[in-house]
């Protein structure tokens, strides 16, 4: 049977994971800044630890890590390491929620901000880009999160070129984060028909996302992207992501995200598969339970 996956943050669970500014931090005295994200980062560390126990306590069999779970890691000017005084403690804490997640079969991952493009044509971007990749790389060594979930990028000047682009940075990539990189249809310009040749190129796999398939479709209907999708695992649970539009499929704008899932938004093929569904909902944890419990019953109900 599916499971399901928590995207990041919580709604009502308190559960919160803090952040800050460069800016912030520059008020601070020198002496006192390690001190502070040091701070910062053994809060968040705890409450990723709290979040794997909450997801294992219900049945949700996955948990997406927020890409700010260490505040300005990668800041050019304000950016720490795991090794300074920043860092004091933090790696081993980040171990022990690791083996919370392989303890409690939660799978971890996590999904880089939109201006992460290592595919750009600016050079400036592409390096910022791969310091994020090589940043969460590193965390999921530590916390054993199986994949960095990317997004193809922009297209210019052409998609071709573009993805060639986009080959090369993932190709500067150090192995302990290449091996985890991912690649994601989106919901404007790359389609799962446009990725599959460079997942199969690069050897990596590809999640599907339906909500982004029907904004942004090719001539794959639902059921065969799925399978083309979770071929490009090689035997691994494969992953996907699920969404509903929040003014409907006849709004004017159908991309943005409900509170919670319609049913009718969920493939029936993937309730006889074994995947990873991850949540995108507002609602976040109430959105996971309630589509945890319809998969339940609906999955009941087909086998009687």
């Amino acid at each position: 049977m599916a499971r399901v996956g928590l995207c990041c943050t919580f709604l009502e669970a308190p559960i919160k994971f803090r952040t800050t500014t460069a800016r912030y931090v520059t008020t601070l005295a020198p002496k006192l800044r390690p001190g502070f994200l040091n701070e910062l980062a053994v809060h968040n560390v705890r409450a990723l630890d709290d979040a794997i126990a909450w997801c294992a306590a219900h049945g949700v069999g996955a948990f997406r890590v927020n890409s700010g779970l260490l505040p300005l890691y990668t800041h050019p000017d304000r950016g720490w390491t795991l090794a300074g005084p920043g860092g004091r403690g933090v790696a081993a804490l980040l171990r022990a929620a690791g083996a919370r997640a392989r303890t409690s079969d939660v799978r971890l991952s996590f999904h880089p901000d939109q201006f992460v493009v290592p595919g750009s044509l600016r050079s400036e971007v592409v390096d910022a880009s791969l310091r994020e990749l090589e940043y969460m790389g590193e965390v999921a060594d530590l916390i054993g999160a199986e994949q960095i979930t990317i997004h193809g990028g922009g297209a210019q000047p052409g998609k071709l070129e573009s993805l060639a682009r986009l080959a090369e940075g993932v190709n500067r990539l150090s192995a302990r984060a290449r091996c985890r990189l991912v690649l994601e249809n989106d919901d404007r310009v790359y389609t799962v028909e446009d990725l599959l040749p460079l997942s199969e190129q690069l050897e990596l796999p590809l999640i599907y996302d339906v909500h982004h398939h029907r904004c942004n479709p090719d001539r794959l209907s639902v059921d065969r992207a799925t399978e083309l999708a979770a071929e490009t695992w090689r035997g691994r649970e494969p992953w996907v992501h699920l969404s509903s539009p929040a003014q409907g499929w006849k709004g004017s704008d159908p991309r943005p995200h409900a509170d919670y899932i319609d049913p009718k938004d969920v493939p029936r093929s993937w309730l006889d598969r074994n995947l990873t569904i991850d949540v995108e909902a507002k609602a976040k944890e109430l959105a996971v339970l309630r589509l945890q419990r319809w998969i339940k019953r609906t999955t009941v109900a087909h086998a009687a």
